[in-house]
């Protein structure tokens, strides 16, 4: 099949999902497709160098620890006892999104950007043929989309057990939550429809690139834009008021019930589940914002650069933000690793849960040549969480 091929000074998407730079995008600021890695010039800006090789190299780590880190908080949270909750149904879906967003996203930006950095003899040429594509880019924006917003999803979760604990026995029950879930997901597989419809595998001069068609990359930069304000600035904004009055209703709570020192398990609990809240808000909003606020820099130096007409940029200020880019797209990686610590730190019963899971398959008997392991399902255990199954 013949393929269609733009001149070789055509400037293509930088390959962030939602937070691209098409050709109309005039300035050369952000064009650091994949494809050019190889041809970095050690003339360049010391903060262009250093970005390249923070992303390169400390990207495997993240992937590593993200993998093993969602695969067991995953784990943990479908244990029978966990899942009784309804807040780990929404840790649990964070959990299997930000995983999927490793390896859908982050791995297949490190192929093509961080690993020919470091051996630029290997290229990955299987991922900019059609078909491949269009299903790495589709599920790369479905489930970054997801993981943002099942942080939403959880933080309401517990601004109504907190804030409005009556309301919550009748609203957040897990049926309920997982309704919203899969809303959220098929809602997500809709929104995102657009980007493999436009994007595709084209040439430029002798590469292959699997990007915005050129006849529709106008269309393509303006949904991504929004895709970009759905999956940082608005999240951002709810997640934020949201906790505000979390923290409120709790100063209010802690003053009125100053004197009274009964600490209950379901009270134990509740707390740990919104410790566990504004430690994943925490991290979602710091490691998200640098990515989002060089994005809106770029954005409108780029809308500045194409009203005006103008078709370049000093050379060394596009490779000083480039280099910043880098450093900040791997900072936003960490976003979909880090939550496994943030469990082990604040949830106590996280940690119990997967000791004993650990420790199950650990004991666990070998049959016919296999073994195998199971969860723990004892009378003391699931009774343990009855009460709070009221609660949470």
């Amino acid at each position: 099949m013949s393929m269609a091929c733009v001149p070789e000074n055509h400037e293509v998407d930088d390959g962030i999902a939602g937070l691209n730079y098409t050709s109309f995008n005039t300035t050369s600021l952000l064009n650091s497709s994949y494809w050019d890695l190889e041809d970095y010039e050690v003339d360049k800006p010391y903060i262009a160098k250093a970005g390249r090789d923070f992303l390169a190299y400390f990207t495997p780590i993240i992937l590593v620890v993200g993998i093993v880190g969602n695969s067991l908080s995953l784990n943990v949270f479908l244990s029978k006892n966990m899942w009784m909750l309804s807040a780990s149904t929404c840790l649990a879906a964070i959990s299997l999104s930000d995983l999927m967003t490793l390896l859908f996203y982050v791995l297949v930006e490190w192929l093509r950007r961080g690993l020919v950095h470091i051996s630029p003899s290997s290229k990955i040429s299987f991922l900019d043929t059609n078909g491949i594509c269009q299903i790495q880019l589709y599920f790369s924006y479905v489930f970054r989309l997801t993981s943002a917003w099942f942080v939403v999803t959880f933080t309401v979760e517990r601004y109504i057990g907190v804030c409005h604990p009556l309301r919550r026995r009748n609203i957040c029950t897990r049926k309920n939550t997982r309704k919203i879930i899969v809303s959220l997901f098929v809602i997500a597989l809709l929104i995102v429809l657009y980007k493999p419809l436009l994007s595709g595998v084209y040439c430029i001069g002798d590469r292959i690139v699997c990007a915005s068609y050129p006849d529709h990359e106008f269309v393509s930069f303006i949904l991504d834009s929004i895709y970009a304000v759905m999956i940082t600035f608005i999240p951002f904004l709810i997640i934020t008021a949201m906790n505000i009055l979390i923290i409120r209703r709790l100063l209010i709570r802690n003053r009125r019930h100053k004197e009274n020192q009964l600490i209950t398990q379901e009270s134990m609990i509740k707390l740990e589940f919104t410790l566990i809240l504004f430690a994943i808000s925490f991290c979602f909003i710091a490691f998200n914002l640098p990515f989002f606020t060089v994005w809106c820099r770029n954005f409108l130096q780029s809308m500045y650069l194409y009203t005006h007409g103008f078709s370049n940029m000093d050379g060394t200020e596009a490779d000083y933000w480039r280099g910043v880019l880098f450093i900040v797209r791997t900072i936003f990686y960490m976003n979909y690793c880090i939550n496994f610590f943030l469990y082990s730190i604040t949830g106590v019963y996280f940690r119990r849960e997967m000791k004993r899971a650990l420790t199950t398959c650990s004991k666990s008997q070998r049959t016919v040549g296999y073994v195998k392991c199971k969860r723990i399902n004892s009378r003391t255990s699931t009774s343990q969480f009855t009460t709070a199954q009221s609660w949470l």
